[in-house]
Formats: C-alpha cells, structure tokens, sequence
C-alpha cells in the first residue's frame, strides 16, 4: 500500500473507540491514506481526488463488518485525521 497523503496526528472519537474493532480502524486507515474513498457518492470522490492536489479537505465512509457507518476526514493543512461516527460531527 503505497500512502499518497500524510494522516498527521491520528484521532478517534469515544464513540467510533467504543463500536469499531482495532482492526476495522488500521483497515479502514490503510485504504484512506491509499485513496481508497470507500461508500461515498461519486460527486465526494471527484472531491477527494482533487483535494490531493489542491490541499483541501478528504472524506472517507466506511462501514465495519457488523454495519456501523463511520467517517474518516483527514484536515485541509494534512495535520490531523479523526475516525468518527456521523453521529458526533
């Protein structure tokens, strides 16, 4: 897997902790850093593909095995990516 941005410091939300396994997170890290959008819509995914160019804000959606919907956004300036649940933004 070859990363095409930095994550930066690396948080995740008490909720997304409490319902996402440790290997549901480090999976869905690797495919994020890899330009792996995961479940978002097509107009979100021509975002991210620009904003590895232009320095703007990614977006991930992922859902762990057992169905939780959760979101990985990797900051505008790369200093911090935040794994969380839609439920906390």
């Amino acid at each position: 897997m070859i990363a095409k941005f930095p994550l930066g410091q690396t948080v995740i939300t008490p909720g997304a902790l409490e319902q996402l396994s440790s290997s549901a997170i480090r999976q869905s890290l690797e495919r994020h850093e890899s330009g792996d959008w995961g479940d978002v819509d097509d107009e979100d995914r021509r975002a991210n593909d620009r904003a590895l160019t232009e320095g703007t804000r990614l977006l991930s959606a992922y859902r762990s095995v057992n169905g939780i919907k959760f979101w990985i956004i990797t900051e505008a300036d790369r200093s911090a990516t935040t794994i969380l649940l839609p439920s906390e933004y």
